[in-house]
């Protein structure tokens, strides 16, 4: 899954606020080798501002419309608001990426039912200002798995069919860095739980800024590529990343890493 957000504000590189530029972005990730795009037009790092639905369908809509033309695989929108979620999939959005795990507006599962539209619901406690506060785990694995469980539920008796929704334990979201990296190290525990595809998302977030000697964000894809091999040999489906092109190598690789150890057992 590749990265293209829309806003003046990401965390993990140049701001992208021209459609033109997002378009381009999608399509050259695209021939890179991305599955999907993820398109988003909010920032939701820790401490970003919220943005008003009508701003951010200002900033996805246009790009939705032309990439909905011209893109080959599956295009996701990255937000938590039904409103957008419904707009960009009647624009020709197939996936919907919702960070709250639909605490946030729970309107987005109905969304989700009457559309079709696949629903990733990923893990996390609080919005970008207040995240932090809930980074308190007595067992991380334990408390995500039953918070997703619960985000499954809502979805399920909002109308969406099991098989269409994925999940996401949330790296970098109301996690401090060792809960972080206790997700990634137990990733099959959690899948096992929860019983449904994984998506990981590590990319260049700030868990890894200690191990990698406070490099910025955009100085991180090594340290990514070593948190998607971590991911994709402990059975995670789906990586969303930034460096596509870099990161569709790491992933070939470690699959076969992961094919070769399952034939050898």
């Amino acid at each position: 899954m590749g990265v293209v957000n829309v806003t003046p504000d990401s965390f993990a590189g140049a701001p992208l606020v021209d459609s033109e530029a997002a378009v381009t972005l999608a399509l050259r990730l695209e021939a890179d080798g991305a599955d999907i795009i993820d398109l988003g037009g909010e920032s939701t790092r820790p401490g970003a501002q919220p943005v008003s639905a009508a701003d951010e369908l200002a900033r996805v809509l246009p790009v939705v419309r032309r990439l909905s033309a011209r893109l080959k695989i599956p295009l996701s929108i990255d937000t938590y608001k039904a409103s957008v979620a419904r707009a960009a999939v009647d624009a020709g959005a197939q996936i919907i990426n919702d960070i709250s795990g639909l605490r946030f507006d729970p309107a987005l599962g109905a969304v989700a039912a009457a559309t079709g539209a696949a629903l990733v619901l990923m893990h996390t406690r609080g919005g970008p200002q207040t995240m932090h506060g809930g980074a308190d785990y007595q067992d991380v694995i334990r408390e995500v798995a039953a918070e997703l469980k619960a985000s499954v539920a809502a979805a399920t008796a909002a109308g969406v069919s099991a098989d269409r929704i994925i999940v996401d334990p949330g790296i970098g979201f109301a996690k401090r860095p060792a809960h972080s990296y206790g997700v990634l190290g137990q990733l099959p525990a959690l899948a096992e739980a929860l019983g449904r595809p994984l998506l990981v998302g590590p990319s260049r977030k700030s868990f890894m800024r200690a191990a990698l000697e406070e490099r910025p964000a955009a100085e991180r894809d090594w340290g990514t590529a070593a948190a998607v091999t971590a991911a994709v040999l402990a059975g995670a489906h789906i990586v969303r990343v930034h460096a596509v092109n870099e990161m569709v190598q790491v992933v070939r690789v470690a699959e076969e890493i992961r094919r070769h150890s399952v034939i050898s057992h």
